[in-house]
């Protein structure tokens, strides 16, 4: 390869910088090994696939995983549910969310974040991220009303929230907190483990996510009442197990973790900090890598509430316009380096606000039902809505940190990632 070459951009049909594409970001899948199959065939072979019976006296999976997963977030409980949005419907429950209740969720996050607020009756409201690409406090502030009753920081793409202004918030005007932790399981905030600062914290262990069992999801609080509530919310069975009093039960459904799950997310937990530290690694060394060129072109990072707390699962930074952020991510795209933007007004993405149409049009299943006609004010909303969170998103080029990248491949990055914002930053 000829210097030249070197210095072309791929797309311009130049040679691209990374000889192979990254690896699938999938950090606790890819890491799937003989500690995930043992625990899968031990509970195959006690034949012990129920949670609270079966042959034998074998212990279950799912009450160990909930007690290792609640020392490992310094909380007093743990609730092995179904899904990441299974928890959050359960944990909404267990902080009392019903028909008509506010609650304040941002404008980025996956849309289960809302729609599980309409499973438990509430109404979500939206409000703007900054730059930290999380939720604003100074618009949380503003959305507050008389009728709102908890809000939403969801800790997207690994990184940690503003958790002291929202929690003051929350202080100040009486309201709960309810955490999503689906993207930055292992994260923390001025260290503090992510999910443990509100009335509940919610986790998902679906694939994609820093570590899985396929599908699943956790549900943490060091409330009592919170954890009774969502223990007899996700479980009947379970609740009746716990003795609770008649006095005392509600109604249930059923969101129990299997145990072959849970027998799969026991290991993965053991593997969450070896994975996280992996990451960072690689992501200070791809930031560091780009940071004259980005300090000569005027590119910023994504601000960080603390840096400290940060999964590391992705770098971003922004460009001057949405055209530009296009352009690079297509250049990178060609160079073999994964990149995209966070937002295209015209592909859909159920991680931006603007694109949730059952939200946007208050869908409902049922003519004379869904929390909107439970609202006590008129409830509005529009695409336009939260302007800054589109900009910046936008503007926004992403790049996954995969734990399995190289030495080699890390400088490959570094090299495409020069090279295009060299030409186009």
């Amino acid at each position: 390869m000829t210097q030249v070459d070197s210095q072309r951009l791929a797309i311009q049909g130049g040679a691209p910088a990374k000889q192979k594409p990254d690896p699938p970001m999938y950090p606790g899948g890819m890491a799937v090994a003989e500690e995930e199959e043992a625990g899968v065939l031990e509970v195959l072979r006690a034949k012990r696939l129920f949670r609270y019976y079966g042959p034998g006296e074998t212990a279950s999976k799912a009450s160990q995983l909930e007690a290792a997963f609640a020392a490992k977030k310094g909380t007093d409980y743990a609730v092995a549910v179904t899904s990441g949005t299974a928890s959050l419907v359960c944990g909404l429950h267990g902080i009392g969310i019903g028909p008509g209740d506010e609650v304040i969720v941002p404008a980025y996050t996956w849309i289960a974040s809302a729609s599980a607020v309409v499973a438990a009756g509430g109404i979500p409201v939206v409000a703007e991220v900054d730059g930290t690409l999380l939720l604003d406090p100074e618009d949380v502030e503003r959305k507050i009303t008389p009728y709102t009753k908890a809000i939403m920081p969801v800790h997207m793409r690994g990184a940690p929230c503003r958790m002291d202004a929202l929690m003051a918030l929350a202080r100040e005007h009486g309201l709960k907190v309810i955490e999503d932790v689906a993207q930055a399981n292992g994260g923390s905030y001025q260290g503090k483990p992510l999910g443990s600062f509100g009335d509940v914290g919610c986790f998902s262990l679906q694939f994609n996510k820093i570590i899985t069992s396929g599908e699943g999801g956790m549900v943490v609080t060091s409330d009592e009442s919170v954890w009774k509530r969502t223990n007899m919310y996700h479980d009947v069975i379970g609740a009746l197990q716990l003795k609770y009093g008649v006095d005392e039960l509600l109604c249930g459904v059923n969101y129990r973790m299997p145990e072959l799950l849970a027998a799969v997310a026991l290991p993965q937990l053991a593997r969450l900090d070896g994975l996280i530290e992996d990451m960072r690694q690689r992501k200070k060394m791809i930031k560091a890598g780009i940071e004259d060129v980005t300090n000569r072109k005027g590119i910023r990072f994504r601000e960080m509430a603390d840096a400290e707390g940060d999964t590391a699962i992705c770098t971003v930074f922004f460009m001057d316009s949405a055209e530009k952020a296009a352009s690079a991510a297509e250049a990178l795209r060609a160079e073999n380096i994964g990149a995209g933007t966070l937002y295209s007004p015209d592909e859909i993405d159920y991680h931006v606000y603007a694109h949730w149409v059952p939200i946007m049009n208050q869908r409902v299943w049922a003519e004379g039902g869904g929390p909107w006609r439970w609202a006590k004010r008129e409830i509005e909303y529009r695409q336009d809505m939260c302007p800054r969170s589109l900009d910046l998103l936008g503007r926004a080029v992403h790049l996954n940190v995969s734990p399995l990248l190289t030495n080699e491949d890390v400088e490959e990055t570094v090299e495409g990632l020069n090279k295009v914002l060299e030409e186009l930053g």
